[in-house]
């Protein structure tokens, strides 16, 4: 079948494996991207991680935390020149207010309303892409982060046993360097019982193919290459659990030791509830 050069650097670009790697892939899964993709896990050939490592649209990440709500918003355009102008953030900043206020789960009349005006001002079409807001409870903190420009934003959700504890400087320092760590690794899951079966059957399935395809592991008893299989994903596991990654502050330590030592630094409990992660033009 014929493979288009458009598809082929689409695929390259979601994998970052070689052209005529990503080629190959799409004339075996005939033409399937997302089965390409899978194909060029198992050989070895692309990155195992969920996310993407490109993004495609312009304009900016906004975040707003406002009484006992937090909102993430993605809001697009269609050059980075107008993801600069002063009205196009004064509209984002607009929406993530506007979101707050009326406690919008989805894009609502109001919100598109404030994008279509917006729109007649500035001569050029934009979206709001998607958004997210987290409740924020008496015991519960929440700190935001937008990376550079606004191509990346956080948000953590902390939980303490008192409102008191977020009110010591070290815990809110140690907060903010979460949402710094982040947006640096783009953890796929908080920790390994919070990621999807459908995640753990995809990564299962291609730890498999890969060692199908080593004749040294392919030789050993069942019982060993399970116990093979069983190790790499827990590792990969590690990689992307926030938990579990490095600090990015500390690499000897994992996020979740920093966070027993600054909760008992701190005099109190402390965790993370749950994180959220935009990056511009990836859909999450």
């Amino acid at each position: 079948m014929e493979i288009k050069p458009i598809d082929v650097k689409n695929l390259r670009e979601k994998t970052g494996a070689g052209m005529g790697d990503c080629k190959k892939a799409l004339i075996e899964a005939e033409g399937n991207i997302e089965q390409a993709v899978k194909i060029l896990k198992e050989k070895g050939l692309a990155a195992a991680a969920k996310r993407s490592t490109r993004a495609t649209k312009e304009g900016k990440i906004f975040t707003k935390i406002q009484g006992n709500k937090a909102v993430i918003l993605e809001l697009n355009c269609e050059t980075d020149f107008v993801s600069r102008n002063e009205k196009f953030i004064e509209l984002g900043d607009k929406l993530a207010g506007e979101i707050i206020a009326t406690g919008a789960t989805t894009v609502t009349e109001g919100l598109s309303t404030l994008v279509t005006e917006a729109i007649g001002i500035i001569k050029e079409n934009m979206t709001l892409a998607r958004f997210k807001v987290l409740d924020i409870a008496d015991n519960e903190y929440v700190t935001a982060y937008v990376h550079g420009v606004g191509n990346i934003g956080v948000l953590v959700k902390f939980k303490g046993d008192s409102k008191a504890l977020f009110d010591n400087e070290a815990v809110k320092t140690f907060a903010f360097d979460c949402a710094l760590h982040v947006a640096a690794f783009a953890p796929v899951a908080l920790s390994p019982d919070k990621i999807s079966a459908d995640y753990i059957k995809e990564q299962t399935e291609i730890f498999q193919a890969q060692m199908d395809q080593d004749e040294k592991v392919a030789s050993k008893p069942d019982n060993v290459k399970a116990g093979i299989l069983k190790g790499k994903l827990n590792k990969h596991f590690a990689e992307i659990c926030f938990l579990d990654q490095a600090f990015v502050k500390d690499d000897k330590k994992k996020v979740s030791q920093v966070l027993a030592e600054t909760a008992k630094a701190a005099g109190g409990k402390l965790e993370i509830a749950e994180f959220v992660y935009f990056k511009l033009g990836e859909n999450a």
